[in-house]
């Protein structure tokens, strides 16, 4: 009997803004590098394994907002979460030291100019930008939405919590050319049609929770929607058909079904 691979603790974040000329949420998506061992060239949130450096930072309360009530693992989770989206996208989740205001997107971009890429390249800890800029992580903003498993059986396992987060103002990201190659501002609705299309390569997790964000209208509703509910954890789980897989979830977690029939690769 294969050994079952234990699921890597990893975060990712939906960061929302509203349509400027429709009444629809867009969501910041980046497309993985054709290279990457895992999701290679797929669109999907940013994100990523949560590493020892995440739960350095717990230790120092100054360093963050909104812990209070949160075990280890919770608050490793969202510092892990917060951490990629700023390496992935540059965007920053963070208040300045004593300020009630989420930073600026001028200062924002400074501290991504000096601290990214040596952040990326493992030539800095997190910990170290947060102490040298005065930056608080927001945990605050991050409303969980969504907590997926990988099958098992799989050689590559994650164990993901989703969260939902409000773009700050004017901070518009860009995709940091290693792990991802390209990056876009597209609305639930629009990344489904290129899924559909072929135009994008869409995760099964990621399609169901594109499916289920789209149903909100503002990112006011989808927070509002989230906030205080109960997650249920979705672990599918896979059976080998005629033409490809069968994945079965939770049905009370909330998607768009039950059962799917998925092809050979998807």
């Amino acid at each position: 009997m294969a050994e079952i691979v234990t699921p890597r603790p990893a975060s990712t974040i939906l960061l929302l803004r509203d349509a400027a000329a429709r009444r629809e949420i867009e969501v910041f998506m980046m497309v993985r590098h054709y290279e990457i061992d895992f999701s290679s060239g797929a669109l999907v949130f940013p994100g990523g394994s949560v590493d020892k450096g995440d739960k350095e930072i717990i230790a120092n309360h100054a360093l963050y907002s909104a812990g209070e009530g949160l075990d280890e693992s919770a608050l490793s989770f969202r510092i892990g979460a917060i951490r990629e989206t700023f390496e992935e996208s540059g965007i920053l989740l963070a208040r300045p030291k004593g300020s009630s205001e989420l930073v600026d997107a001028g200062r924002a971009h400074e501290i991504e100019l000096a601290h990214r890429s040596r952040l990326c390249e493992g030539k800095t800890s997190f910990l170290n930008v947060l102490a040298e800029t005065g930056m608080v992580l927001a945990l605050d903003e991050l409303v969980p939405y969504a907590h997926w498993i990988t099958p098992e059986g799989m050689s590559k396992r994650f164990d993901t919590w989703f969260f939902l987060a409000a773009a700050p103002p004017e901070q518009l990201g860009a995709h940091d050319g290693r792990e991802s190659t390209d990056s876009i501002w597209v609305s639930p609705r629009e990344a489904l049609e290129g899924g559909e299309s072929g135009r994008f390569k869409l995760p099964f997790p990621t399609t169901r929770n594109l499916i289920r964000l789209g149903k909100q209208a503002s990112v006011g509703e989808a927070l509002q929607d989230s906030r205080g509910k109960s997650i249920v954890t979705v672990m599918p789980i896979m059976t080998k058909t005629a033409t490809g897989r069968q994945l079965r979830i939770p049905l009370e977690a909330g998607y768009d079904g039950e059962v799917f029939e998925v092809g050979a690769a998807g």
